[in-house]
């Protein structure tokens, strides 16, 4: 639950806001000592930066904590507007966190510069406050943290833009909290009844197909990873958010592998580590139509979740097997461990087909896929591939207007070179590893029809020490990018996309 949010839209009232316990300074860009009088404990702070050889814009790098007079802490920030927005992000979450380690149950922000400047600056630090004020589920009891109960805002009143942050915070936090839960917790089948409840409680239509459902329509990939586990609790689950006069639609579409051990081509207890996170892309999937869904978003939203399991067993698949994906494209596997793009194949299909036989105007797919993404990347941007060039673009302006980097990567038709089989359709993936990021994209983009695709793979899910605005290791990445890149597209209203919409129907 994010903590309250109570706000004036008086100027900024010093003495007020040094008297709580936990108070936090955003600054617009300051060039002379002398600008910080009429700030909250001014003296302190200007004593502060002068025992520590700082200028006033040195802020805008390293926040400064001073105590008060009443035991209490007051962290001092600057934004740079200038700045690319990631990095922004990041300085407010570093001021912040000085304040939440003491882990407080209130917490003031004040803002500071003209009227305009004190809105984009409450919008930014109450955001930041808000996915890291919520303690993420822990088992262990010294990890358990206090949530931040309130916020009082200081400079600017709360009006229509912050619930809209809101919304982005409790959808990030919801991926996050799902993400962290461990395996034994979150298997297909409790997923499968969170996201009923979830259903109920947001009027979302909801449609499970089950394996025996999957199997009598021939989805042989998905049914290929998920017949190794013991449980026949896997399922592709349909979520469907409709608003009145909506005209475009998209279909999001997320992997849910609650764990992957690999397969026959078991992971080493390395790579197996922290498997439990693989569901990551159904979770920020969902929480982009649960952050849509609450800014009562004027567009049709589909979300596909391929929710199972990769284990191993006597009937688990094997390297050498052929399967059959629910549009009649039979693959050869040669890998176990690329379960990943298998599931999504049948996924997407399903996703392309469309809903009330209409197919989307546009598809976007996350999944936590191949680790050639990370070893291209890291853990700092995410990787992204798009059917047309404009549409790639616009990937990567949401992601840094949003402050959730992503990188374009190319997949050009002679990569299909690598996955041509002399058994199948298609091979699954490759043994030599090159270029298996953009391979597994091209092997996905068979699946997703005509409709303008993206495929996001999350390398940046976990970043050890937070990104961004996010301080926890597990990220979130993807939800704030999604609700950007949608805005932009509606706002974009593409010529293309209204064009296969009309020739489809």
């Amino acid at each position: 639950m994010l903590a309250s949010l109570k706000s004036s839209d008086a100027l900024l009232d010093a003495d007020a806001l040094a008297r709580h316990a936990h108070a936090l300074v955003v600054l617009p860009k300051l060039a002379k000592l002398a600008e910080l009088d009429g700030l909250p404990l001014a003296d302190r702070l200007r004593a502060t930066l002068k025992r520590r050889r700082m200028h006033p814009d040195d802020l805008a790098r390293t926040p400064v904590t001073v105590h008060t007079e009443h035991g209490g802490l007051c962290a001092y920030v600057m934004v740079d507007r200038n700045k690319p927005r990631f990095e922004q992000l990041a300085t407010l979450r570093r001021a912040i966190d000085a304040l939440l380690d003491e882990q407080p149950t209130q917490l003031a922000i004040g803002v500071f510069g003209d009227e305009a400047l004190r809105a984009a600056l409450a919008r930014e630090a109450v955001y930041v406050a808000w996915v890291n004020g919520v303690p993420l589920p822990a088992r262990k009891k010294k990890d358990e943290r206090h949530a931040l109960e309130s916020i009082r805002l200081y400079g600017h009143a709360a009006a229509d833009d912050l619930d809209a942050v809101a919304a982005i915070a409790r959808a990030n936090v919801l991926a996050r909290e799902l993400t962290v839960l461990p395996p034994n917790e979150l298997t297909p089948a409790s997923y499968r009844k969170r996201l009923r409840a979830m259903a109920r409680e947001m009027s979302w239509r909801i449609e499970e197909y089950d394996l025996k459902y999957l199997k009598q329509q021939g989805a042989g990939a998905f049914v290929a990873v998920a017949q190794g586990s013991a449980e026949a609790d896997a399922a592709i689950v349909h979520l469907s958010y409709r608003p009145k006069g909506a005209a475009l639609s998209v279909a999001l579409v997320g992997k849910g592998i609650c764990f992957d051990t690999g397969g026959h081509q078991l992971k080493s207890a390395k790579y197996m580590a922290g498997m439990h996170e693989d569901m990551n892309g159904s979770a920020v999937a969902l929480a982009i139509l649960h952050a849509l869904t609450e800014q009562e978003f004027p567009l049709r939203v589909d979300v596909w979740l391929a929710l199972a399991q990769n284990h191993i067993g006597p009937a688990a698949y094997k390297p050498g097997d052929i399967v059959q994906a629910i549009d009649g494209t039979t693959i050869e596997i040669v890998h176990t461990d690329a379960e990943g793009r298998l599931v999504l194949a049948d996924t997407l299909a399903l996703a392309a087909r469309g809903d009330d036989g209409r197919p989307p105007n546009l598809i976007v797919d996350f999944a936590t896929l191949t680790g050639s993404m990370i070893y291209s990347l890291g853990n700092r941007y995410a990787g992204v591939f798009a059917s047309d060039d404009v549409l790639g673009n616009l990937a990567v302006q949401s992601g840094r207007a949003s402050g959730e980097r992503v990188a374009l990567f190319p997949m050009d038709e002679d990569y299909d070179k690598a996955l041509e089989s002399k058994v199948a359709d298609v091979k699954q993936c490759t043994l030599e590893g090159e270029a298996d990021h953009i391979l597994a994209a091209r092997l996905l983009k068979r699946f997703a029809g005509d409709a303008p695709w993206l495929h996001v793979d999350l390398s940046s899910a976990n970043c050890a020490g937070g990104l961004g605005a996010v301080a926890s290791d597990v990220t979130g990445f993807g939800v704030a990018w999604g609700v950007e890149l949608l805005s932009r597209w509606m706002a974009e209203k593409p010529v293309s996309a209204l064009r296969l919409g009309r020739r489809k129907r």
